[in-house]
């Protein structure tokens, strides 16, 4: 047999930039993925069901913004080959470091309790109780990171980000008004309605977070991509803000489409899967309310990995999903602690959920600017960053994307307390 086509084939610039990016890609498509987290979804479910196509123009603006905070993290991970806790640490010192770290603690714990109680909500809607539901998802979450090495874990947190797409087909089976939807993308009414500017930024909060800023560039530099593949790990951490917004822009058009259309109050996701049954068909309820569940699972397994990551890099700890739990203990213990406390919580009939997962938000949206400008200040300082510090024009869009998020959070944290 001839191999010499396979061998030109193989020898293509083209075929090999696409091999190379295949074994790059994972960080920035999963960490973005996440931000669908089970308060996500429910923000976006929301979004569309009260306010029908009008805020589908946000993702526009969004997919800039996350594009351009998800490629300064990986591009800090690769070039310094250090997670963001351990820059921060050096830059600021370890007093600053430990109270954020604290902060983010306990805001990161208020999310975990978010994706666990998306967990007992999703499979409630197909009938399963929570005291059997909630032990088994905390052992799969605790076996998939115990027992598995990055490579692993990633793939599985791979296939995850791909069962998203469940959304988007949801979403076609609505049948939306795509002229509608299209004149609200290019023409936007924009509103200065309180429960409309509360909408918007609730929007934003929940696609660009805290934690997302430390576990990518944590990914990265574990996956120990090297510099020359630098330019393929931008491209993972652009597409995976593209297919973000994507997904989101279906759930959003799914509810306008049918909830919003027809008048229909909903107040969470059971509802709004509940509701599409008579409106969309069995089958596109059935896919929004497994969507829900494998994002709430999702994010119940990469929250308290996060948070163990910038504990540990904070405090100088070794971390690492490849580590056993004798070469990081204090990692191993974090996770498993985590999952294991919010199992407990969510279990409790009378916990004050909703209080919890308000100050947690709020919590969110006070460290956001921080975390914002901390990272800014090292992606320009070339001690760190050498040739690779941000660009005039790319300074000009990072600021500008930083001034805005940080505007946002703080309309939501003055909002929260109205």
């Amino acid at each position: 047999m001839d191999f010499s086509i396979f061998r030109r084939i193989f020898r293509n610039p083209a075929v090999v930039s696409f091999i190379i990016f295949l074994s790059v890609m994972g960080p920035g498509i999963i960490t973005s993925n996440v931000d669908n987290d089970a308060g996500g979804i429910t923000t976006y479910s929301l979004a569309g069901a009260h306010f029908g196509y009008d805020l589908l123009w946000i993702f526009i603006p969004m997919i800039i913004a996350l594009a351009v905070i998800q490629e300064m993290g990986v591009r800090m991970g690769i070039v310094s080959g250090k997670g963001l806790a351990d820059l921060i640490r050096e830059k600021v010192g370890i007093k600053l470091t430990f109270l954020m770290m604290v902060a983010l603690l306990l805001a990161n714990f208020g999310n975990i309790l978010a994706e666990f109680s998306g967990i007992a909500v999703s499979t409630g809607i197909f009938n399963v109780p929570r005291v059997i539901a909630l032990p088994l998802a905390a052992f799969f979450v605790w076996l998939l990171v115990v027992k598995g090495t990055y490579k692993s874990v990633e793939k599985v947190f791979l296939l995850a980000s791909a069962l998203y797409l469940s959304y988007i087909v949801a979403g076609l089976l609505a049948q939306p008004d795509w002229g509608l939807a299209a004149k609200s993308v290019l023409m936007p009414q924009i509103s200065i309605d309180a429960a409309y500017i509360t909408m918007v930024i609730g929007l934003v909060g929940t696609t660009i977070a805290p934690w997302m800023m430390f576990y990518i560039q944590s990914s990265v530099v574990e996956k120990g991509i090297s510099l020359k593949n630098l330019k393929y790990s931008k491209m993972d951490a652009i597409f995976g803000a593209i297919i973000v917004n994507i997904v989101a822009f279906f759930i959003v058009l799914a509810c306008a489409a049918t909830i919003y259309t027809n008048g229909i109050q909903v107040n969470n996701v059971a509802d709004v899967s509940m509701a599409l049954a008579p409106l969309a068909g069995q089958y596109a309820s059935i896919l929004f309310a497994f969507g829900f569940l494998n994002a709430s699972l999702f994010a119940a397994s990469i929250l308290p990995l996060s948070t163990a990551y910038y504990v540990c890099e904070s405090l100088g700890f070794e971390a690492g999903v490849s580590k056993s739990f004798r070469e990081a203990p204090i990692f191993h213990g974090l996770y498993l602690g985590l999952i294991i406390a919010a199992v407990i919580i969510i279990m409790i009939p009378s916990v004050p959920l909703l209080s919890i997962l308000y100050l947690s938000q709020v919590a969110n949206g006070i460290l956001l600017p921080f975390i914002l400008i901390l990272m800014l200040l090292i992606i320009n300082d070339k001690k760190i960053m050498g040739d690779h510090v941000n660009t005039r024009l790319f300074n000009i869009i990072a600021v500008a994307t930083a001034i805005i998020v940080m505007g946002l959070s703080l309309g939501l944290v003055i909002t929260s307390f109205l």
